[in-house]
């Protein structure tokens, strides 16, 4: 079939939407701030108020992936298993209350430098692989979706429509940094959500569709299988927990203008991810009472397996008239680009600071740095361009996102923020051991063999065992175990001082002070509670040190 000629050039009013709002922002930056450091690229010069804040951290989640996968779950397994609206939803609301503050507070970059600050800067760049993959894989579900809906409605080639959305994303990514990325959040939020509205009442009353409210237990909200409660359990956990270490939702805290604002930004997001899944929902359930004989579509009914990550654009594309497809599909289209430019900053801001210059340039410039980063926002983008074309499931992408940094992170963070006496050893041990019993479970997406089989494995449902948790669970009691045993073997002297290796306990120059990288020494007045801003002064031996707090 022939490109549908009147859907590519609304696609394409919406990708110069897009585009334009990044490289307004991008220009409207540097008139106001002048040269860029690579600080105020990440951060967007921390001064993200509360309007465009709660645009964009919402926007952390609500993507195409968020669009597309809660459909395609709704039809797949019912509403009972579309845990990620909700699971995420909770995450921030965690995430706000036990994080953003602390974070903030201290002035940190990324996510990575309060980790690379206690457990040194080698065990930062050893956190920063699950950091990285989980970015990877979360762009990569974005495009999938972007290059499932563009193909069902425009006849489009998935590949073509996946790599020209991700040019476009790194293209104003790359002169905007934080402040493109958070603005280009705002049209994409509304887009969303005005074109996935306009699309339900057409698509309600079309003539194949049924009552949504007639067996919905039986045909879309569905019921809990006992046999799946662990599986339930586990990946409900892994999204709420799983959904907090994120460089993307702690450049938005990090980035925030005031302490309290990183808060409020956290709560107001969590409610809006919830509101935002509702139209993806509806459009599920819709989905699940339409007689597909009745109308144009030509595929296999009922519809396979394979294809459920097409529901959504199937919808548009079958269900409503040909202008408002459009307009839905252009929504779904500037939610993958606006997404997955978010996701290629936060990881090439993690590796340009806690990789390239605290592990192997300490000394570089901040013009070197801002050409890492430009690098790696190119080599991040090729890599999730070819994963979303070649894994098919947007719902599997989706929880995958959230594995490495559930399982490994999590721990880590929570560790680094709340326990002051872990050290490097335990963070290493918890990291190893974490990552051995979840990669021994198996991952089927993956082809990563099943080495334990857990409690109630079976070949055909795999591991119903909580098994994720149970390697979370690992980690951080690893964590804990081998920092108190090390701490006490040497402060104690029952191992000689020259066995401290890391240098992290007894065989320090300055026990109890950071790390040379970190030798500024920031003292924090206690926050203004009216304001919620810090009141820090400062003492630099290094000028090129970023891990400095701001005044606002």
């Amino acid at each position: 079939m022939a490109v549908n000629v009147p859907g590519l050039i609304s696609i394409i009013v919406f990708y110069l939407l897009i585009l334009l709002v990044g490289l307004w922002a991008a220009r409207r930056t540097r008139q106001k701030e002048g040269k860029a450091s690579s600080e105020h690229v990440m951060l967007a010069g921390r001064n993200i108020g509360a309007f465009v804040g709660i645009f964009t951290m919402t926007a952390t989640w609500v993507g195409g992936g968020f669009i597309n996968g809660t459909s395609e779950y709704i039809v797949k397994d019912g509403f009972v298993w579309c845990q990620a609206p909700f699971g995420y939803s909770v995450a921030l609301a965690l995430g706000g209350y036990f994080f953003a503050s602390k974070m903030r507070s201290q002035g940190y970059i990324t996510m990575l430098d309060p980790l690379s600050r206690k457990y040194g800067e080698r065990m930062g760049g050893l956190l920063f692989i699950p950091a990285l993959l989980g970015e990877i894989f979360w762009s990569a579900a974005i495009l999938s979706a972007l290059g499932a809906s563009l193909s069902v409605i425009l006849d489009l080639d998935s590949t073509i429509s996946i790599i020209v959305s991700a040019c476009i994303a790194v293209f104003y990514t790359l002169f905007g940094g934080l402040y493109s990325v958070a603005y280009t959040d705002v049209v994409q939020l509304i887009c969303i959500f005005v074109g996935l509205w306009i699309s339900i009442p057409f698509a309600f009353t079309h003539k194949a569709v049924g009552d949504i409210t007639v067996n919905a237990t039986a045909n879309w909200v569905k019921e809990l299988d006992p046999v799946y409660i662990g599986l339930y359990l586990d990946s409900y956990l892994l999204l709420i927990f799983g959904g907090i270490p994120w460089q993307v939702y702690f450049q938005r805290v990090l980035s925030a203008s005031t302490v309290r604002n990183a808060r409020i930004l956290s709560y107001a997001a969590g409610v809006g991810c919830i509101i935002m899944s509702i139209p993806s929902i509806l459009i599920g359930a819709i989905a699940t009472v339409t007689d597909w004989n009745q109308t144009d579509y030509a595929g296999t009914v009922p519809i396979p397996d394979e294809d459920m990550n097409l529901i959504l654009p199937l919808v548009l594309q079958y269900l409503t008239p040909q202008a408002v497809a459009f307009v839905g599909l252009g929504s779904v289209s500037a939610a993958v680009m606006s997404s997955a430019d978010s996701s290629v900053l936060s990881a090439s801001a993690m590796f340009s600071r806690n990789v390239y210059k605290l592990v192997f340039r300490q000394k570089a410039s901040e013009r070197e740095i801002l050409w890492v980063m430009r690098i790696t926002i190119f080599v991040v983008g090729i890599l999730a361009t070819v994963m979303g074309i070649t894994v098919k499931s947007i719902y599997t992408l989706w929880f995958l996102c959230s594995d490495l940094v559930f399982v490994v992170l999590f721990p880590q963070l929570f560790c680094v923020v709340y326990l002051s006496w872990t050290n490097t050893y335990g963070s290493l041990i918890g990291y190893i051991l974490g990552l051995f019993f979840r990669l021994a479970g198996g991952e089927a997406v993956l082809n990563i063999p099943v080495l334990i089989k857990y409690p109630y494995y079976n070949d055909a449902d795999g591991q119903l065992f909580p098994f994720k948790t149970l390697s979370m669970i690992i980690s951080l009691t690893s964590v804990l175990v081998f920092s108190f045993v090390t701490n006490y073997l040497f402060k104690n002297e029952i191992l000689p001082k020259k066995a401290d290796i890391f240098k992290c306990i007894v065989n320090r120059d300055d026990v109890g002070k950071p790390r040379k990288e970190y030798n500024e020494q920031i003292e924090m007045s206690p926050p203004d509670e009216n304001s919620g801003k810090m009141n820090p002064t400062f003492a630099y031996s290094n000028d090129d040190i970023q891990g400095k707090a701001h005044a606002n």
